[in-house]
This record gives C-alpha cells, sequence and structure tokens, in this order.
C-alpha cells in the first residue's frame, strides 16, 4: 500500500503536537472559503428519504448553468476524492499515465497504487502516444499556474489522436470561470472535468463534486459508485447555492485574499503563486517558519517535495489577519 499523501486540515493532529483545543487553532493550511454560504432550510424528509430523482435532477440542471454546461448535465459525486479513487478503472492498464506536475498528490499516488506508469510532466510537449490518459489541475495547486481553454481544447485534441483520456481537475476554477474547459467537453468525447462544490461555498465537509463529461462516461461513474452516492441534503444545499447570489460569494473572496497578500508582503514573504484562495510563498526557512506558526496555533501547508515553500490560506477576518500577521513579526526570520 502506498503512503498517504500529506494534505491541508488536520488541526487535531496539530494541537495534539503543539497544544492548544482544535477550535482554538488558525487553520490556514486548506484551500477552502473560510466563511461558508449560509445553509437553506432543509425539509426533514430530505433526511427522512432516500435522495428521490427530483432532488439529483434540480442539483444538475443549477450545476449546469453554473458550470456553463449548457449541453451536459454534470453528475453529482460524494466530492472529488471519490472518483478520482476510480480513474484507474478508466485508464488502458497497458498506457502510460501522465500528470502536470507539482499538484495535487492523490493522482499519482492513486495510480501508482492501481500498478500504473505514471510520468510527471512540467509542459504538454513531453507527452507522447503511450500515454494514454493526461491530468491537468486548472488553476493548479499549490502553484496556480493556469492554462487557457483554447490550449487545453488543443490537448484534447492531441490526446484523441491516439486513443487518449485528458482529465482536467477545475477545484479551484470558481474564481476564475473563463478558464474552464467545460464548454468545450461536448466537442470531445475523451475529455472529462473535475469541479468541487466545498471549496468556494466553504462546505468541503458537505462531500460534493461534480463530473463533466460526455454520457458514457458518466454512465460509468454512476454505475461505479453506485445508487443514492449523493444525500438529499447535500444536493438541496447544491442546488440552493450555485441558484443563489455567487457574486457576493466572489467580493468576499476577493477581499480575503487581498488581505491576506498585505499580511504577506509586509512579513516580506516572497510570493511565488496560488489562487485566489491561497498564497504560496516560498523562504529558505519555510519548515521552521510553519513550526513557529504552529506553535502560535496558526496552521499552514508544507510541502515535502518543495521545503522552501509555503501554502498559507484565507482567515475568515480581519482579527485572523491580525493574528498571522503578529505571528510572522514574532518569527523574524530575515
Amino acid at each position: 500500500m502506498s503512503a498517504p499523501i500529506m494534505h491541508g486540515g488536520g488541526v487535531t493532529e496539530a494541537a495534539d503536537a503543539f497544544g492548544g483545543e482544535p477550535k482554538d487553532w488558525l487553520d490556514l493550511s486548506t484551500g477552502i472559503n473560510p466563511n461558508p454560504v449560509s445553509l437553506p432550510d432543509i425539509p426533514v424528509n430530505a433526511w427522512h428519504r432516500l435522495p428521490d430523482s427530483h432532488l439529483v435532477d434540480t442539483a444538475r440542471n443549477a450545476a449546469a448553468r453554473y458550470y456553463r454546461s449548457s449541453d451536459i448535465l454534470p453528475l453529482p459525486v460524494p466530492g472529488t476524492q471519490s472518483v478520482i479513487q476510480l480513474l484507474p478503472r478508466m485508464a488502458a492498464p497497458a498506457r502510460r499515465v501522465a500528470i502536470f506536475a507539482p499538484t495535487y498528490g492523490e493522482y499519482a499516488r492513486v495510480f501508482l497504487a492501481a500498478g500504473f506508469a505514471v510520468d510527471e510532466i512540467s509542459a504538454s510537449d513531453q507527452l507522447t502516444p503511450e500515454h494514454g490518459l493526461a491530468i491537468l489541475v486548472n488553476p493548479n495547486n499549490p502553484t496556480g499556474r493556469v492554462y487557457p481553454p483554447g490550449e487545453i481544447a488543443a490537448l484534447a485534441r492531441r490526446m484523441k489522436a491516439t486513443g487518449g483520456i485528458l482529465l482536467v481537475d477545475e477545484a479551484f476554477g470558481d474564481m476564475q470561470p473563463d478558464l474552464s474547459i467545460v464548454p468545450f467537453v461536448a466537442e470531445y468525447d475523451n475529455l472529462i472535468v473535475f469541479r468541487s462544490f466545498g471549496k468556494f461555498f466553504g462546505l468541503a465537509g458537505l462531500r460534493l463534486g461534480f463530473v463533466i463529461a460526455g454520457d458514457p462516461v458518466l454512465s460509468d461513474f454512476r454505475e461505479w459508485l453506485g445508487p443514492w452516492s449523493v444525500s438529499g441534503p447535500a444536493l438541496m444545499i447544491a442546488a440552493a447555492s450555485m441558484n443563489g447570489d455567487t457574486n457576493a460569494v466572489q467580493s468576499a473572496i476577493t477581499e480575503r485574499k487581498a488581505a491576506l497578500e498585505h499580511v504577506l508582503h509586509r512579513a516580506g514573504l516572497k510570493i511565488i503563486g496560488g489562487t485566489p484562495l491561497f498564497t504560496l510563498v516560498e523562504h529558505r526557512q519555510a519548515a521552521r517558519l510553519h513550526t513557529l506558526l504552529c506553535r502560535a496555533h496558526i496552521l499552514t501547508r508544507k510541502f515535502d517535495y518543495a521545503p522552501s515553500w509555503l501554502r498559507i490560506g484565507l482567515a475568515p477576518d480581519i482579527s485572523g489577519d491580525t493574528r498571522l500577521a503578529e505571528a510572522l513579526r514574532r518569527a523574524d526570520l530575515a
């Protein structure tokens, strides 16, 4: 069995190591909106009954409007991690898998555990006909690298010519909708898009995502996941949130991101990337800074493959900004 991937979160483990109650920690280790949207009223029967098809249909139609998927109804899934686990079933066993790296580590882990040969690449010209599946996270986690839709569409055409599949993970795409490749999915039957619901709406605990692809791919995922894979309350919350005032959510995230970068600039940290939901900084003493922040009960995300990097998420309010700024001042890493 492959080793587990280091992720953001894990406040309980951090509190065990550095003290304090988990509820008192400032968790900046994730790329999740720190101010979740208000939940709609959920009728009791949504908790009492298995999710009826009309709840699924309502959520799928809301997702189609929200993700600008006019020709395909997105498939709700219990978090995109659930379908990442299923990807080896979709890939040709005799062909290699290409992953645009560095990126979310679960893709490589899942394919390596299934016995696939995995190549981590940095540019599309490193793809070869031996690659039966390519994975691109756009915008990327943690670097924030972006590829324009036209370039991704060209990559899908190239993969199609050799019978390959292109998977595009747009988990952090809500704030940059013009980067989405979703409008091209109906044109390319070898193109699959994963979308995360919980990051932008601040509801990661709901465990909800969407797959956008042609009918054969959606049918496969539906069969592999089995019936009632997404709960009725989750479907209702998704529909209400995606049909709600998302401009207000975007404005709040933009404000929080600006506040974070102001704190980091004043601390003299070098910003090298990120998305609207997190910032990536580089520092020669990043590991020490991570530890010092933990001692202040502030959790950030470090990387074993890039020891000079720290990913820092958004604080929920001004008091969180002030707390981070004070901890950075006390760290004195100049």
